[in-house]
Parts: C-alpha cells; sequence; structure tokens
C-alpha cells in the first residue's frame, strides 16, 4: 500500500513520476469522497479536477451568476427528441465545474434505492426498446455503505438527526398530498444540518442556496470530505487540470493521465490505479478519448457499452399558483416528498416509480424553463404570481437504451482540439406514460387545496446523469465489475453515477457515496493483497 506520514493539511505536491500514486479524475460526490476515503485509509491520492476551487464564502446567491461561477460551460452538443435538444442544445445537463463538483449545486435528497429496483430486468421481464440488466449486486450488499454514507453525510431522520422544519412550500404540497389521498409525505431525508454537526453549522433555513450553501451547511465534497483529505497530508489536489488521456501499457494496465494544468501545460501523471469520476458525460468522454490499438473504440470498451444507457431520469416540474402569498423561496429548496408513487404498479400503464419533490426556482430560473422562448400576457402574468407560486420536481425512472448514449462529435472541438460530447436521447414510451401520470398526480395535489391554476413544465437540464459505463456481472453486458473495476482494465475504476446499471427512482447521490466507500474498501483489499 501507498502511504505518507500524517500531515498537517500544508498544500503536498507528488512528483509526476511517482507510479505509486492513485489518480482520481474529478472531486464530485463519487471521486471526492473515494479521494478521502483512501486518504484516511493511508493511500497517497492525486486528485485532478477540471474546475477551480470556490470557496463558499464566495458563492454567489443570484441564479445567472452563480451558473456563470459554477457550471460546467464548455462545449457539448445533443441530438435526439428530448426537449433539452430543442431548448438547450449546448446544455443538455447542468452540473459543474468546479473543486467539489456538482456537490457544490445540490438540494440534497437522499432516498435509498428499494431492493428490487436493483433488479428490474428480473422485476420487469423483457421490455420492447429498453436495454434492461439487473445489478450484480443487491440492496443487502450495499446497505451497511447507505448506513455509512447517511452518517457522514449527516441525512436527516437518520442517526438521530432531526428532520427538517416544514417551510411554505411543504405546507402547501403536503396538505395538498394528504387531501389527494397520498400517505408517505414528510420533509424528507436530507443532507443538510439541522443541528450542528461535523464542524458545520445548522442550515439558517436561507433559500436560494440550491447554487451554493454559503453557510457550509449542505454536504458537500468540498466542505466535508476533500478538507479532510488535506489533513492527512496524503491528498494532492490539482485545481484547472483537465484530463484528456488515460494511457496504458502494452499489457493493457494503465500508467498514468495525460492532463492541461491551470497554465496551459500538458502534463502526465504516473499511477498505480486510475479512478474517474467525471459525471456520465465527460466520464464516457474520457474513456472513448483515450482510444489506442488495443482499445481501438475506446478505453475498457470491448463490450460496446461505454456512452450508452444514458440516463437522466424521468423529470418535468408543476407550478401552481394561489390566492394567498405563498412564498416558495423560503427555507430549503427542497425539503419535502411524497413517495407514494415510487412503488412499482404496472396497472398504472408504466412500470417503475417516481417521486414527488419540493421544488423552489428563483425568478431567473424559473422565467427561463417555465415555457422556453415564452413570451406575452400569459406568461407574465404567471409571472406576476411568483410569490403567490407552490412547486414541485417530478423525478423517476427513466429505462436504459442502448441508443440513448454518449458519443465523440468529431465535427467540434474543444480548446484542447479534442472531439466534444454528443447526448443523444429519446424518451422510451414507458418514460413518456410515467411523465404523464406524474404530471396529473402533481396537478392533483394543488387541486385539492384550491389552486388558481396549475402549469406542467418541461424537464431542465439534467444534473443526475447515469449509466454509460454500467455495472454488469459479465463482461460482455457492461462496463465495470461489482466494484466499479472495469473488466477489460484491472486498474482502471469508475467512481460516479456512470456505473449505474439502472437508475431507479431515487436522486443518485446518496447511491454514488455508498458506491464510493464500498470501492474505497475493495481498492484498501487490493492494494494490501497485491491485487493492484
Amino acid at each position: 500500500m501507498t502511504t505518507s506520514p500524517d500531515g498537517a493539511g500544508a498544500p503536498v505536491r507528488f512528483a509526476d513520476d511517482d507510479a505509486e500514486v492513485i489518480v482520481v479524475i474529478g472531486s464530485g460526490a463519487g471521486g471526492g469522497t473515494l479521494a478521502n476515503e483512501l486518504c484516511q485509509k493511508g493511500v497517497r491520492v492525486v486528485l485532478l479536477e477540471a474546475g477551480n476551487r470556490v470557496e463558499p464564502a464566495d458563492f454567489i446567491d443570484d441564479e445567472w451568476a452563480s451558473f456563470n461561477q459554477l457550471a460546467w460551460l464548455d462545449q457539448r452538443t445533443t441530438s435526439g427528441s428530448w426537449r433539452v435538444a430543442k431548448d438547450f442544445p449546448n446544455l443538455p445537463a447542468w452540473t459543474c465545474k468546479a473543486v467539489g463538483g456538482t456537490t457544490v449545486h445540490w438540494a440534497g435528497c437522499c432516498p435509498r434505492f428499494k431492493e428490487w429496483e436493483f433488479r428490474i430486468r428480473s422485476e420487469h421481464g423483457p421490455i420492447a426498446g429498453a436495454n434492461l440488466l439487473d445489478w450484480p449486486i443487491g440492496l443487502s450488499d450495499l446497505e451497511p455503505y447507505y448506513d455509512r454514507a447517511e452518517d457522514r453525510m449527516g441525512v436527516t431522520r437518520t442517526n438521530g438527526i432531526p428532520a427538517s422544519p416544514a417551510n411554505n412550500n411543504f405546507k402547501v404540497m403536503g396538505n395538498g398530498a394528504k387531501r389527494a389521498g397520498y400517505r408517505d409525505v414528510n420533509t424528507g431525508r436530507m443532507a443538510f444540518n439541522t443541528v450542528p454537526r461535523d464542524g458545520r453549522p445548522a442550515t439558517i433555513q436561507d433559500g436560494f442556496n440550491f447554487q451554493g450553501d454559503k453557510q457550509r451547511a449542505h454536504w458537500s465534497t468540498l466542505t466535508a470530505e476533500i478538507p479532510k483529505a488535506e489533513q492527512t497530508g496524503r491528498l494532492d489536489l490539482r485545481p484547472q487540470s483537465t484530463a484528456i488521456r488515460i494511457e496504458h501499457d502494452d499489457a493493457g494496465r494503465v500508467t498514468g493521465v495525460v492532463y492541461v494544468d491551470a497554465a496551459g501545460t500538458q502534463r502526465r501523471q504516473q499511477a498505480r490505479a486510475v479512478a474517474v469520476a467525471c459525471n456520465a458525460i465527460e466520464t464516457a468522454r474520457l474513456l472513448l478519448n483515450s482510444e489506442s490499438a488495443l482499445f481501438p473504440d475506446g478505453l475498457a470498451n470491448s463490450s460496446g457499452q461505454v456512452g450508452r444507457n444514458y440516463m437522466r431520469h424521468l423529470t418535468g416540474s408543476v407550478y401552481a399558483t394561489f390566492d394567498k402569498p405563498v412564498h416558495m423561496y423560503r427555507g430549503e429548496t427542497m425539503s419535502g416528498i411524497v413517495t407514494d408513487e415510487s412503488r412499482n404498479d404496472p396497472d398504472r400503464g408504466f412500470v417503475g416509480g417516481y417521486y414527488m419533490q419540493l421544488l423552489s426556482l428563483g425568478v431567473p430560473f424559473l422565467a427561463a424553463f417555465l415555457s422556453p422562448g415564452a413570451w406575452g400576457r400569459d406568461f407574465t402574468d404567471v409571472m406576476e404570481q411568483y410569490d403567490h407560486m407552490a412547486g414541485m420536481w417530478l423525478v423517476g425512472e427513466d429505462l436504459p437504451q442502448e441508443s440513448n448514449r454518449v458519443t465523440l462529435n468529431h465535427d467540434v472541438l474543444d480548446q484542447f482540439g479534442l472531439p466534444v460530447p454528443n447526448v443523444h436521447f429519446d424518451d422510451h414510451p414507458n418514460d413518456a406514460a410515467m411523465r404523464s401520470h406524474a404530471y396529473a398526480a402533481g396537478e392533483s395535489v394543488y387541486d385539492a387545496v384550491d389552486a388558481t391554476r396549475t402549469l406542467r413544465v418541461p424537464p431542465y437540464p439534467s444534473t443526475h446523469n447515469l449509466g454509460t459505463a454500467r455495472m454488469s456481472a459479465r463482461p460482455q453486458d457492461g462496463v465495470v465489475n461489482e466494484f466499479g473495476r472495469a473488466h477489460d482494465v484491472p486498474n482502471l475504476f469508475v467512481s460516479d453515477g456512470s456505473v449505474m446499471t439502472t437508475g431507479a427512482a431515487a436522486n443518485p447521490t446518496l447511491t454514488i457515496v455508498a458506491l464510493a466507500l464500498r470501492q474505497a474498501d475493495h481498492i484498501e483489499g487490493q492494494l494490501r493483497t497485491g491485487g493492484l
């Protein structure tokens, strides 16, 4: 095992030719957690992050300015029939390019997968057009890591952590849901402090912190994992370092990562092993851009599954206006959930399930997403009712399809001369049926508390990007094994939502963290026994 003495948290720099370090690419939920866990286990880690380090004090409480501060704005292209390709062709996903990844921009909602959601091929049987596959693990494999993840993330309603109080937006949705016949309605399991914990303060219930929590009450790898890793003296964090290629030897083992540093200089960091955690779009792109004579279709892609089975979750929103003010923006953004529809009940006209979750967008983003390109009297009538408005987000399982995929667009090159990713997506008929049902359910919730008007809002650019390097028991069916270890390359790992065989209805961050903790245990064991 590669180790170093405990440090006092001072910045460290390992040599570029140090072939004993583990290189982790991406510092979000998967990469940041994995890096810290390995450092705590005595492993030296080089953490490459394409974005810069923005500290919480510098976050901007304004949606558009924050978007320009944190978002991944590098060129991407889209294709397919999904609404995003029409309305946001260069922005298929609202992900972050910053230390901490998209954990610096998230609401904190942390439901677990259900047992049957790990085996939807067995649960549903074959479905035309869907590339269904059971995970190589089940809930029992992940439960101990869910427990650990909830504890370290400070998830409310677990480990004795108090629930979040109800804000006005939840009171409207919660009362409506109960009148509409729903039973499982609460303020959710949320990864923010309701009491001081882990050296971070309790939330002050400030609205508009979806774009970065200045108070540090929200768990993020920026504020929780990375500082702890730095304290070990074993983390070499390199912001503004964009990985452009993973290299390997003649035996097919990874030897290092080529990246461009903050000064624009191309460098090469040697490695004992590499873990890729760039978010599903950029992870697939990096593997595809790392093609070679040995891997002509992309690194770790003998199955042809790299980039395929892209999932983003079924999404959409319902907003409603009321006679009296709601002030939905007060309090935590997503602290409210209705779980009744997350069951699998094919009698509804689709398989899988979905959640109704609280959501409040600010005026700028609501104006952009309410009905993209809209203008005129009807649009302004709605916007003028902003303080009388309540809102929810619909999130459910979309089915993996081989044709929904990330590929390289060789006609459009990025600032480093590399082809940009193209994201192709079409809804499966099951997705469309679920969204229609969810819209109607959301409207029924608000109608039950006398909404003056309800509004169906189309899906936004997605922050839930899943499935482009999926887990599989057999190498021909996927890209990595049950520990996120590449079938084709024994010292290459994938450590983000790309590994998800299917997406379930749950927001993915808790599961990504749990998988990263499990992966770290596996890597430590392999280092100890000489398997890496």
